[in-house]
């Protein structure tokens, strides 16, 4: 079943359960592949891309949170989170920490990387096998913590 079937599917149960939260979240994904389908390519959207789109919805939320948590907005924040919970259902499980330290690791030994000149080399293969599994932001973190160790 597609991305977009499930979230059909999923949607009308939030609207029978009358559910606010998943309804917001559901229709705020819907919305992004409306806007990703008609947007001129005429590519259909692979998995990697339904992937990357829900990353950003996430990413834009998270972003929102703080915001509103800077000005004391914990009414805003809030809606935001229970979004951001509802759109990570949709999302494959992410690698905590350990986990994606170890990866790091035995990636680093099998391209034989010795230094920061090879972060590229390392941040392009773990990017590559790790889509949708991990932030980035924490994969760059590692790669650097462990390169310069």
């Amino acid at each position: 079943m597609s991305l977009e079937q499930n979230i059909m599917a999923d949607l009308k149960t939030a609207m029978k359960a009358k559910d606010k939260a998943s309804m917001r979240g559901i229709r705020a994904i819907k919305q992004a592949i409306l806007l990703a389908k008609t947007d001129g390519s005429g590519k259909e959207l692979s998995e990697v891309d339904e992937i990357k789109m829900l990353q950003k919805l996430v990413k834009q939320r998270n972003e929102s949170i703080k915001i509103y948590q800077e000005q004391s907005r914990t009414d805003l924040a809030e809606a935001e989170l229970e979004e951001v919970e509802v759109i990570m259902r949709y999302l494959p499980k992410q690698m905590d920490e350990g986990e994606l330290r170890a990866f790091v690791k035995e990636k680093i030994e099998k391209l034989g990387a010795s230094g920061m000149k090879d972060m590229g080399k390392v941040m392009g293969a773990c990017s590559k096998e790790l889509a949708g599994k991990a932030d980035g932001a924490l994969l760059s973190k590692l790669v650097k913590e462990i390169l310069m160790a």
